[in-house]
Order: C-alpha cells, then structure tokens, then sequence
C-alpha cells in the first residue's frame, strides 16, 4: 500500500531507540526526510547513517525551553518545510507515591508533556502551511489509574485532553492531530520492568514476561514496528479522516469505553 508519504519531512523525537527509532525508520522506509531528536547524539548519529533518506540529527534535551523552537527552526532550514510532527519523547518514574518527589513529578511533566506543547507550538504555522499532521505518542496508562504509576497516568492523562484541544483548533487550521496509546511494547524499559519483575518473584526473564502478560490481559506483547506502523497510517492520506483519535494499540489491554 503506497501511503504516499514519499518527499514529506517529519520530526520524531525519542528517536534514538525504542518506539522512536522505529517509527523514524519506518517513515524513512516509507520515502521521508526526518529530524530525529534525542540528547544521545551516539544513537542518533548511527541511526541516521542507516537512513535510506535525508535525516538531520538534533542532540537535544527537550525538557529546556529553548529546544523545541531550536528544532523546528532547524528543520525548516535544511528542508523548508514540515509535514508529520510525532512527539514520542519521554519517560516517567514508577513508584509509591509517597516515595515520588516534587523533582519526580517535575521531570515527568517537563520532557513528555512540556516538551511535545512546546514542540506543536513551534511547529504549528509550518505544519498549517504544508497542511500536515501531528501524532503524540501517549500511552493506555492515561485510562486506567495504577498505584505505581501515579505520574505517568497524569502525565498521559493531560496529554490526551492536550491532544483533543489542538484537535480543535486542528479543524481552523487545517493541521490534523491524532494519539498513539501504546500497551506493553519491547522496548529497554520494559525490559528493564521485566528483570524486576523476574527477580522480584524469583523467575527467568521468559517467565516474567508470560506471567505479566497473562496479569495485563494480552496474550503477547507489541513490537515497535507495530507502533511505528500504525503512525505512517494515521500520517498518511489514506487515514485522512482521522482527526482527534485516541488510538489504543494495546493488544487488549485497555476493556474501558
């Protein structure tokens, strides 16, 4: 399926591994020029030499204010143009909430929430120019509240009404804007969460990952490539009606309405 992508240019932030890594190669795949941001310029840099197509490395630390402007300004001046925002960044401390800080709690706001604001700030008029598409990549703990994830569940939780706002003023100005819930997906820090979990009840790794599985109600879980897939269909013209989606990728996870 040509999801006629080819000649756009994107910038998807959480590039350097994970989820980001795949989505930006699969939109590269996909014939797109990409900005890749991250603060591991390593990773980045072996990333884009990887590339089928143009990519602009941005080592940056989006919790600063100055970033995301620095970003977009970059972008448009080695492609002039952009076309697909996807704000992957971030991540958000575990734990009991009685043990969370208020630094805890600031860090969590300020790269995946503050950072993705300020990106579609920045990046907005360029996106109504070109008519083109935002897609934050959130997360199914913004529906479900959890004991140990009292901060990632209102970061995503504000991230999903942030979504349905600029949804609003998406349909004004002809910038579409939609969200990715991804459920437990193979990345480093769910690896991470898993070597816990493993030593925490005294089993294998493989053992670990059935026994968590089975308690989150999904039979297996995501791949990044899957993630990154659903992306380049909600940019691509084919899904041109989604507008102000919440699209849970989750394997089942999530039963709510």
């Amino acid at each position: 399926m040509d999801l006629k992508l080819s000649g756009g240019v994107a910038i998807v932030t959480g590039a350097s591994r994970g989820i980001g890594r795949a989505i930006a190669e699969t939109l590269a795949a996909e014939g797109m020029n990409i900005t890749v941001a991250a603060r591991s310029k390593d990773q980045l840099d072996g990333l884009a030499k990887s590339m089928s197509t143009e990519c602009l490395v941005q080592a940056v630390d989006l919790r600063k204010a100055e970033a995301a402007a620095a970003v977009v300004d970059a972008t448009v001046k080695r492609f002039g143009r952009i076309d697909l925002l996807v704000n992957n960044a971030g991540a958000t401390k575990r734990g009991d909430f009685f043990e969370l800080t208020d630094a805890d709690w600031d860090d969590g706001f300020a790269l995946k929430f503050f950072g993705a604001m300020r990106l579609c700030r920045a990046a907005w008029t360029h996106l109504q120019a070109s008519r083109g598409t935002i897609i934050n990549i959130i997360g199914v703990g913004g529906r479900t509240g959890s004991a140990d994830f009292a901060i990632g569940g209102s970061v995503n939780a504000a991230f999903r009404l942030f979504t349905k706002a600029l949804t609003d003023r998406g349909v004004k100005d002809g910038v579409r804007v939609n969200a990715i819930n991804p459920g437990y997906i193979k990345t480093e820090r769910l690896k991470i969460r898993l070597e816990g979990f493993a030593a925490e009840h005294g089993v294998d790794l493989s053992r670990a990952e059935a026994e968590l599985a089975k308690a989150s109600g999904v039979s297996r879980f995501g791949e990044p490539a899957e993630i990154a897939a659903a992306v380049a269909f909600l940019a691509s013209t084919r899904c041109g009606y989604c507008h102000g989606a919440l699209l849970d990728v989750d394997g089942g996870q999530t039963r709510t309405l």
